[in-house]
């Protein structure tokens, strides 16, 4: 299984484009320190190099949608079109949520090539109650309902969502929101390829670790986990918002409930922070935060960084 992060950043990406606190001027400075970050994404293959699918390519399955997508399909070679003339390896895409920053991009995928998407049901109400997504043409985009805790094989990836702490998203929100409820509006994947076994969870959003998701996640060979704020009030601090991590439905990095903490003992040889919000620390590569992160073995992710499973 061939792993490549296309976006590492949160939602507006790093820097977004209104930022001008700290972290995010050196980014904006073109400091190497700092290198700039699309938003959040992952793709995935099973089909090894030179070995492809049915159709003749090697298949990629996305897991979530960036509205940065066309930037990273021409960032990734593996995902270039061809050799037809509307032909593209991205076989299926597989939705966490139904955040902007995860769905946004389908709205470029709208030029009639062939795709399955998978999310919960919830998911896909979402989409079907929102007429800007019919742009997706019925009898091109294939709308698959995945339960949750059941596994599907997709391009030949075997593909399960499961549940964590979460909430709606931010526009879907009423007077009282729910934090860090379990159901289908933010789900955990976990991404086995049957051929190697090698097995990845992929969950850039997470409100809190209940014991049973610890479990689920010490299971496998690699995790891709929410890494948005370095601190719970980070933004508050910063002046630059008025929410927590928490109310964002986000765990925090450090502090005794934050997931260095938490997952301080997850026996899971490669851990990566995704989903990593403009305003933390952790972006900056001589940072002391930075420092902790990898002192306690996890990496930063980044664009373009890639895995074998």
């Amino acid at each position: 299984m061939h792993v490549i992060v296309l976006g590492a950043a949160a939602g507006g990406g790093f820097p977004q484009w209104n930022d001008g606190a700290p972290v995010a001027r050196r980014a904006w400075a073109g400091d190497p320190a700092a290198p700039r970050r699309t938003q959040s994404s992952i793709a995935v293959t099973a089909d090894p190099p030179g070995r492809p699918g049915p159709d003749g390519t090697r298949r990629w399955v996305l897991f979530n949608c960036s509205p940065d997508i066309r930037q990273q399909i021409i960032a990734t070679p593996g995902l270039h079109p061809g050799p037809g003339l509307r032909q593209s390896p991205i076989a299926d895409i597989v939705l966490t949520n139904g955040d902007i920053d995860h769905i946004g991009g389908l709205l470029t995928l709208r030029e009639r090539t062939a795709f399955g998407l998978w999310a919960s049901a919830a998911i896909h109400g979402i989409l079907r109650d929102n007429p800007i997504f019919n742009v997706l043409a019925d009898g091109v985009v294939d709308r698959r309902v995945l339960p949750l805790q059941e596994t599907a094989t997709i391009a030949g990836l075997e593909v399960t969502l499961f549940p964590v702490p979460g909430k709606v998203p931010l526009y879907l929100e009423g007077a009282e929101v729910e934090i860090g409820g379990e159901s289908e509006a933010t789900v955990g994947v976990a991404v086995r390829d049957p051929q190697t076994g090698g097995l990845l969870h992929y969950v850039p959003g997470c409100a809190a670790m209940p014991d049973h998701l610890k479990r689920r996640l010490a299971q496998g060979d690699a995790l891709l986990f929410d890494g948005t704020l370095w601190t719970d009030d980070e933004m508050v601090a910063l002046g630059v918002g008025q929410k927590t991590g928490r109310r964002m439905g986000h765990m925090s990095i450090s502090g005794a409930d934050g997931t260095l903490a938490k997952l301080a003992d997850l026996p899971v040889a490669h851990r990566l922070f995704v989903h990593i919000n403009t305003t933390n620390p952790v972006l900056l590569a001589d940072s002391p935060e930075r420092q902790a992160v990898e002192a306690a073995g996890w990496q930063v992710a980044e664009d373009g960084t890639e895995l074998q499973l």
